[in-house]
Formats: C-alpha cells, structure tokens, sequence
C-alpha cells in the first residue's frame, strides 16, 4: 500500500459520528491525528475549541503578494446504520475492485485527504506552495455546523481569502471532471400530530377517535399535487428560473439523462416537477421531501391499536433566490392549515441553510477548470449540485470569498448509506488537482 492510502485508511479508522454523543471522544481522537498529520507536514497548526466538536486550522508562511486560498473539508461522518448492509466493517478501510470501502471514504474523508497530500506533495517537491494557503477543517459538518459561523466571525481576519475550494461535492460520470457553481439551499422540520393520551385499542375506539397515523399520512399528501409540483402556497414565488444557456448546457452533459437516473436510484420509475429534465429538477428546483414517518406498532405481525401520536420528518430544498425563513414559515402555515381535525400538531424546526449560486467563467472559475483539465486530462463540465453545504453562503456572507465546488465523488458513492465507497483513482486524481489548483490561481 501506498504511504498516500496508508494516510488515507488511518483517517477512516476514526468512527468520528458527529451526531452521537457517544462518540464524542472519537471525534476528537480524529481532530488530534489530523492536527498532528498537518504539523507534521510543516505547517502551522491548531486546534480551537468550540461548544462541541473542534476546528482544525492550519498555514502555510503566507507571504505579501501572493494569493490566499482557503480549502475547506470536514472530518466527521455519518452514522453507519443499519449496519447488517454493508459488506465490511465501515471503520475498517479496504481495497475491493479498486475502490476504498469505509464510511467517510468519499464524505469527506477522501476528497479532504487528497488536498492535504497534494500540498504534503507539493512541500516534499518545492519547499514552498505557490499561494498563501489556510486549511479549515471542521467536525460538524454532518449536523448543520452550527458552530462554524460562529467561530468565522471571531476569526474573521485571519481567515480572509481570495477564494476557497471545496471537495465535498460530485462528478457526473467517471472520468469527467466537474465544477460545482451552485448548490441548494435546505430547510428542516419536524411536524408531529398528537390524538389520544395513549394507544387506544382500534375496535373499541376506531372510528370515533382520530388516528393520528392516518391524519399523517393525510398531511404530508397535501404538500404535493397530483403532478408533483409543491402545493405549499407560495413556495414558488421567489425561485430564479433557470438560463437558458444552463439548460443548453446541461443536455450535453453525459450520464445525466432519465435512464441514467433510473440506473443509479434502481427506482422502478422517475416523477417530479413537470416542464423539467431529472438533471433540472435536482440541480435548480426545489423540492419538498418526506425523510421519515411513523406512528404506532412497528413490530412483526397486528396488533390493533389507534396510536397516540404520528410525526413526519419533511426537509426542503432551496434554490436561488428562495430564503429558508420564508420557506419555513410557509410550510408551517400550510401544515396547520391542513391539519385534519381530531389531532394536534407541532412543528418543530431544524437545521437550514441558503442556497449558493456563482459564477463558473469567472477568473477563479476558469482557473479551477484548467485544473480539472490537467487532474482528469478530460474537458471539465459545469453544474449546480442538488445537495446542500449551508456554510458555503456563509463563507460569502463573512469571508466575502466564492467557493469553487471541485467533486471526486461518484454518484455510486453510498454517502449516507451502507457501504460507502471511493475510487483509488479518484483519490490519486485529488492529490493532483490540487497541486494545479493550486498553480493556477496563484497566476
């Protein structure tokens, strides 16, 4: 194995679970090795402390002129539920038909590793790195980062930048580079219904008590008509329509058409807005999704019971201009508005984040696909991602610098599921792209 996949796999050993309190030591166990592996580089390294997880920060000797670029990765991961799925231990990295298995391989442990080895490389090569160079690496990522705006705005002046890079983000196909201009934005919620003050036995009382389990399943229907646009009043109001020069684009671009879809999902059939391609409606529409529902006995077999409670776990995604306050509070009224009659309802607000959108011709943009030409030797093309990375927009509001979305991943990757997976090729593609990246913009 290579000292680069060595590097690599020691980084994934961490179960570094942001969200589990239980595996708060692990996190942390994960923010050492990692201060450690960039000191070790020579640079200058810390770690700043905040209310939960800690901030990875490191330097290189900035010198007047040069141009400061900020590289942002986040070392935490999911959970590896349901862990009877995957195929081998998700903390214990291996090699299998040239892709590493291991949870965080591709979000975000991978494309993040393959900066820091292309600057450990660039170093070993040169001494010295061609811009003014910041890493800003973060462990709660997967839970919103709610500490990072924070801690940007006390940091403010040691962080400023001319533009940042991220890979965190996607390629359409193997073998064909791709940036990242736009991203869309989220908001979540949580709407519980509440009937009874317990489970009622369903003959006794069915049928002259509200099932809170039905006025669920009712609830989360009226958020879309029959077509499948969003029936939440207003919800359109503020979305940008797309270029048409975007649209022209996108239909050249591969591996992106409705049977590629269906192949990568193995969905039996595909549905969404109509008037709009599968790639328009992930990248530039916005969305309202159920993530998860439940209510009353889950067990094997009946049992006949009228549930005390029901909830849906709903989340939206956002695009240019839409503004997740806004969002929110439409979705709120709309979902007491429809609320059946006999059951109560909550709805309990959770992480947000806007929605992103710059400029892929810009001097920094044309810097970024000259380095995917030279990483990949393939012609790059240009998207908006249908995922979110609400810091991204913050780092505009706070730093005042666009971010360059530069994907490794796969849309086979796993992310979030059970045998998450990288291609080594990928991998040793990052590590050159960021050496031309590099290069690049410091011109």
């Amino acid at each position: 194995m290579t000292p680069h996949l060595e590097d690599l796999f020691s980084f994934l050993r961490f179960p570094s679970i942001s969200t589990d309190s239980r595996h708060a030591a692990d996190v942390r166990a994960c923010a050492d090795w990692l201060l450690a592996k960039l000191t070790g580089m020579g640079l200058t390294a810390r770690l700043h402390e905040t209310p939960r997880h800690p901030v990875v920060v490191a330097r290189n000797a900035h010198v007047p002129g040069l141009r400061t670029v900020l590289i942002y990765g986040h070392y935490d991961v999911q959970p590896v539920d349901p862990l009877d799925l995957w195929t081998s231990d998700p903390f214990l990295p291996e090699i299998r038909d040239g892709r590493i298995w291991a949870r965080g391989a591709t979000d975000n442990k991978g494309q993040m590793m393959a900066h820091v080895l292309g600057v450990e490389k660039s170093l070993r090569e040169s001494a010295s790195l061609p811009v003014n160079l910041i890493f800003l690496f973060e462990g709660e990522e997967e839970i919103g980062s709610p500490n990072l705006a924070s801690f940007l705005l006390q940091h403010r002046d040691e962080l400023r930048c001319d533009v940042i890079a991220i890979s965190d983000t996607g390629m359409v196909a193997p073998g064909v580079p791709t940036l990242g201009y736009g991203l869309r934005g989220i908001t979540c919620c949580e709407a519980i219904l509440r009937g009874p003050k317990g489970d009622l036995h369903s003959g006794l009382f069915g049928g002259a008590v509200a099932n809170p389990a039905a006025a669920i399943a009712r609830l989360v229907a009226s958020m879309h008509d029959p077509d499948g646009r969003v029936a939440i009043a207003g919800f359109y109001d503020q979305v940008r329509p797309l270029e048409t020069w975007e649209r022209e684009m996108w239909a050249r671009v591969p591996s992106v058409g409705d049977a590629d879809f269906l192949e990568v999902t193995g969905s039996p059939g595909l549905f969404g807005e109509p008037g709009y391609s599968s790639a328009e409606r992930v990248w530039a529409r916005p969305t309202a999704e159920v993530n998860g529902i439940g209510g009353g006995y889950q067990g094997e077999g009946s049992k006949t019971v009228l549930p005390a409670d029901a909830f849906a776990k709903l989340s939206f995604r956002l695009v240019p201009d839409q503004q997740p306050e806004v969002i929110m509070q439409q979705v709120k009224q709309h979902l007491e508005r429809n609320c059946p009659p006999g059951v109560e309802i909550e709805v309990v607000p959770g992480h947000d984040g806007k929605p992103y959108l710059s400029d892929p011709n810009s001097k920094f943009g044309l810097a970024a696909q000259a380095a995917l030409r030279a990483a990949f030797n393939a012609e790059p093309v240009l998207i908006r991602e249908g995922g979110s990375i609400p810091i991204v927009q913050t780092f505009r509001d706070i730093l005042g610098a666009d971010t360059l979305l530069l994907g490794l991943a796969l849309p086979d990757a796993q992310i979030h599921a059970p045998n998450e997976n990288f291609p080594v090729a990928n991998f040793e593609a990052g590590i050159l792209l960021n050496q031309a990246l590099l290069k690049e913009l410091a011109k």
